[in-house]
């Protein structure tokens, strides 16, 4: 489980950009390198930004953009009009030195018990160019509509240890993405994950999806423990729309001071997922929303 300690801010200054400044934390005892920095540029990946652009970037454009920014990862997510351009998009990424950090996997009663073709390709594409990432799946509700507790953990593992042997092909794992229902549940996630017949299972907790975890987020770290691999972050508020940006909410100041204590030391997004807006724009607001959190935390010390 996640070993608790304190882990001082230390923030170091506007970045060359001038949209962000990072608070340097000591990575906690799952680093691989023990200098990781949680908000580092380095390990921010953008996320919720191909379909939300209203610039319709092309995979190119969206590179050179987060470049700009000083992003260094990104989790990609789609529609099926983006798919054609995958194979680019993962050139176009190594090109500009940014990571495929994640791509996104949605599993509703169509793709339970076998791929869409959409799906397929996202497998196959991920083989023939030798990427190894992380598979976030999320799950409908209608997946496991009508089943008791048991059947629900059951089905839902059945369904992950196919798609994790998929994955492996290319060397890549799933983790299991946190988007409502009671799939998205911690305590229930991991009781998938220990039905499971892989030990490599992640988590990825969002915070735009994690309303009802608000005011028992230490406890829901402490559960989703060694498993949680990215923590994505949001303005938290617990009424009205539940995306709004960093810094706008009420309780993301708390739980991002939550997250720190915990030692936390995976991946940490900044989403982009609005209607209507230049995804630029968005991701810029947010920086400047975790920039000015960071300097708030630091000022309570």
């Amino acid at each position: 489980m996640i070993k608790l300690l304190m882990l001082p801010i230390i923030f170091t200054g506007l970045m060359a950009t001038g949209l962000v400044a990072t608070a340097d934390l000591s990575a906690g005892p799952s680093s691989t390198n023990g200098k990781s920095r949680l908000f580092s540029m380095d390990n921010l990946t953008a996320w919720c930004i191909i379909p939300y652009d209203s610039q319709d970037r092309s995979p190119l454009e969206r590179a050179s953009m987060l470049r700009e920014l000083g992003f260094r990862k990104m989790a990609y997510d789609w529609r099926a009009q983006h798919l054609p351009h995958f194979p680019e998009e993962i050139r176009v990424l190594r090109d500009h030195d940014i990571e495929l950090a994640a791509v996104w996997l949605w599993i509703d009663e169509k793709s339970a018990d076998g791929l869409q073709p959409e799906q397929e390709f996202i497998f196959k594409t991920l083989e023939d160019a030798g990427v190894a990432t992380s598979i976030w799946i999320g799950f409908h509700e209608n997946v496991y509509a009508g089943r008791e507790d048991d059947q629900k953990v059951a089905r839902l593992a059945e369904i992950v240890d196919r798609l994790q042997e998929r994955a492996r092909k290319s060397g890549s794992r799933v983790a299991l993405y946190n988007h409502g229902g009671w799939a998205g549940i911690p305590g229930n996630q991991v009781r998938i994950i220990r039905a499971s017949r892989f030990n490599d299972i992640g988590i990825v907790f969002n915070f735009h999806h994690g309303h009802d975890q608000i005011d028992r987020f230490a406890e829901a770290l402490r559960v989703m423990g060694p498993w949680l691999e990215t923590v994505n972050l949001n303005g938290m508020k617990k009424d009205g729309s539940h995306i709004v940006d960093i810094g706008k909410g009420d309780h993301e100041r708390d739980m991002i001071q939550i997250l720190v204590d915990s030692g936390f030391s995976g991946n940490i997004g900044i989403i982009g997922h609005t209607t209507g807006e230049d995804v630029r724009e968005v991701l810029a607001r947010n920086l400047d929303g975790l920039e000015q959190v960071l300097m708030d935390l630091q000022g309570k010390r």
